[in-house]
C-alpha cells in the first residue's frame, strides 16, 4: 500500500506543527486539520493514504472522525491517537475500524513503527522499494554524510561493535546525529530484524515513568483498564534507545540498574519477574562522569552503560563535512519543495565555515531548509541564511587581493572539497555541485587542475 500523503488530525496546534514538521522533513505530503469537521471536509476533498487522528477532540470525536471515513473509505489507515490512560478507548476505536493506535507522548521512530506495521497488516507484505515517493522509505532513510577522518573512525568503531551485545553509550552536543548513530548501530546489529525503540527519558512524567518503561498489570492504578507491555518489553529482541539518559530520576536509576543485571523487570502492580533480551544504547549530551562526581547519576549506573562509550565531534571541528552536507539538504529540500536551488555560491560556503555551529547538523539542515525557502534562484546565497542572529561575514580579504580573485579561490576550494567527498568522481561531484560535468572540467582546466591532490588518478 502506497501511503504517500497523511492526514493529521489533532486540536493541539502543537502537535500538528511536531507531526507535520517530522514527517515533511522525511519527504512526505502532509495536511493538517484542526477538528474533526474540517478533517473529514479535507479527507473528502483530496485522497490520502493514511490518517492520523487524535482519540480527543472538541464537538467531533476521533470516533465520530474514525465512523466518517470508514464510510468514505473503508480500505484507508486509520491510527489514533490516545492520551495515556485511555487504552480502553483505544481497544474501542479498534473494534469500530482503526487499524491502530499510539499513546502520547511518542518519538518520530514509533511512529514509524505504527506505520510500518499498518502497512504490512493491509498488504501481508513489506512496501516495495523504488518508484515514488514512499512514507515508509522516506522515514527509514537514514544516511551518514561524511569525510571527516574522526567521523569516519567513530563509524568504523560502531560497525565492529554492533555486532555484540554490549551497552553502548553515544555522547555528544545537541545535533550532532546520536540517534542517526544508534539507528545504524541497530541496522549493523544482529538485532536488526527486531524492534528499535526508542525512549526520551527527559520526557517522562514522574508518576507515569515506571509504568512507561516496565508496563503495567491491569488494575495496577486508577484507569489501569488493561496489562500494557513497557518500553523494555516492546524491545524485546531489539534495541532500547535511552535518549538524554542523564535525565533519569535517581529512584529509576536504579529500577534501570537491576534490568540490566538481572535482565528481567517487574511490571507495575505485576505478581512475577519477566525476562527480558534487550540491547541498551545509551544517548546522552551531557557529561555523564562528571554528573557521577556532582552525584546526579549512579556510579554503578554509569559504569553499566560506559561499556562502549562514542563521542560525535560538534559540527565546528569537522568543517569540511560542511560542503557536502549542504550539498545533501539543498537537493533534499529542493525536491520537497520543489524548487530548483542546487547550487551553493562560494560566499555562502565562506560564510559557513566561518560559523561556529551551536546547534551542529540539526542547525545547518534547518538553515538550508529555510534558504530554500526565501530563495527564488539557483543558487544559494550569502543573504539567505540565517543564524538566529548576525550572521557572520566572510573572511576578510586580504588588501593586496583584488575581490575577484578572493571569490574564484573559495570557487575551487569548494569543487576541491565537493571531488574529495566523492573520492575524485567528476560525475558525482558536478550533481552534487549543480552544474554540469563539462562545466566541472572546463573549470578545474582553467585552475590547471589534473586531479585533486593526494589521488593516484581520475574519474567521469
Amino acid at each position: 500500500m502506497r501511503v504517500d500523503s497523511v492526514l493529521v488530525i489533532d486540536d493541539e496546534p502543537d502537535m500538528q506543527l511536531a507531526l507535520a514538521h517530522s514527517l515533511k522533513k522525511k519527504g512526505c505530503q502532509v495536511q493538517c486539520a484542526g477538528n474533526g469537521a474540517e478533517g473529514l471536509k479535507k479527507f473528502k476533498d483530496q485522497p490520502f493514504g493514511l490518517v492520523i487522528t487524535d482519540m480527543r477532540m472538541p464537538e467531533m470525536s476521533g470516533m465520530q472522525v474514525l465512523k466518517g471515513i470508514r464510510k468514505l473509505s473503508p480500505q484507508v489507515p486509520v491510527i489514533m491517537m490516545t492520551a495515556y490512560g485511555s487504552v480502553n478507548n483505544a481497544v474501542t476505536a479498534m473494534q469500530a475500524g482503526a487499524t491502530d493506535y499510539i499513546q502520547k507522548p511518542f518519538s518520530l521512530e514509533t511512529l514509524s513503527t505504527t506505520i510500518q506495521k499498518v502497512c504490512a497488516d493491509s498488504t501481508g507484505s513489506q512496501p516495495q522499494a523504488g518508484g515514488s515517493t514512499n512514507i515508509l522509505d522516506s522515514l527509514q532513510e537514514k544516511k551518514t554524510i561524511t569525510q571527516d577522518p574522526e567521523m569516519l573512525a567513530i563509524l568504523d568503531m560502531a560497525g565492529r561493535v554492533a555486532k555484540s551485545d554490549a551497552t553502548i553509550l553515544i555522547l555528544g552536543e545537541n545535533g550532532t546525529g546520536k540517534e542517526l548513530l544508534a539507528s545504524f548501530i541497530h541496522q549493523k546489529s544482529r538485532r536488526r530484524s527486531g524492534p528499535l525503540v526508542a525512549i526520551n527519558c527527559a520526557a517522562l512524567q514522574e508518576t507515569l515513568a515506571e509504568s512507561e518503561l516496565f508496563g503495567h498489570a491491569r488494575g495496577a492504578f486508577t484507569g489501569a483498564f488493561n496489562s500494557k507491555e513497557g518500553r523494555f518489553e516492546l524491545a524485546n529482541q531489539g534495541t532500547l534507545l535511552l535518549d538524554e539518559v542523564s535525565e533519569l530520576s535517581p529512584s529509576l536509576q536504579a529500577k534501570i540498574l537491576r534490568a540490566l543485571q538481572e535482565r528481567e523487570i517487574d511490571r507495575v502492580g505485576g505478581q512475577r519477574p519477566r525476562p527480558i533480551d534487550v540491547r541498551i544504547v545509551a544517548i546522552s549530551n551531557r557529561d555523564l562522569s562528571k554528573a557521577v562526581r556532582e552525584g546526579r547519576f549512579r556510579e554503578d549506573l554509569f559504569y553499566r552503560l560506559n561499556v562502549l562509550p562514542l563521542t560525535l565531534p560538534p559540527l565546528r571541528n569537522r568543517k569540511e563535512d560542511i560542503p557536502l552536507l549542504t550539498a545533501f539538504f539543498l537537493k533534499k529540500y529542493s525536491l520537497i519543495n520543489n524548487c530548483s536551488m542546487t547550487r551553493l555560491a562560494p560566499q555562502t560556503l565562506a560564510c559557513m565555515k566561518t560559523h561556529t555551529w551551536p546547534g551542529n547538523i540539526r542547525e545547518l539542515e534547518n538553515v538550508v531548509e529555510r534558504a530554500v525557502l526565501v530563495g527564488n534562484g539557483s543558487t544559494m546565497l550569502p543573504e539567505h541564511l540565517n543564524f538566529g542572529g548576525d550572521a557572520p561575514s566572510p573572511p576578510a580579504h586580504p588588501k593586496h587581493q583584488p575581490t575577484s580573485t578572493t571569490i574564484k579561490e573559495m570557487e575551487m576550494e569548494l569543487i576541491l572539497d565537493t571531488l574529495k567527498a566523492c573520492n575524485d568522481n567528476r560525475t558525482r561531484a558536478a550533481a552534487y555541485l549543480g552544474i554540469s560535468i563539462r562545466t566541472l572540467r572546463n573549470r578545474l582546466r582553467e585552475y590547471g587542475i589534473a586531479k585533486i591532490p593526494g589521488k593516484a588518478g581520475s574519474h567521469g
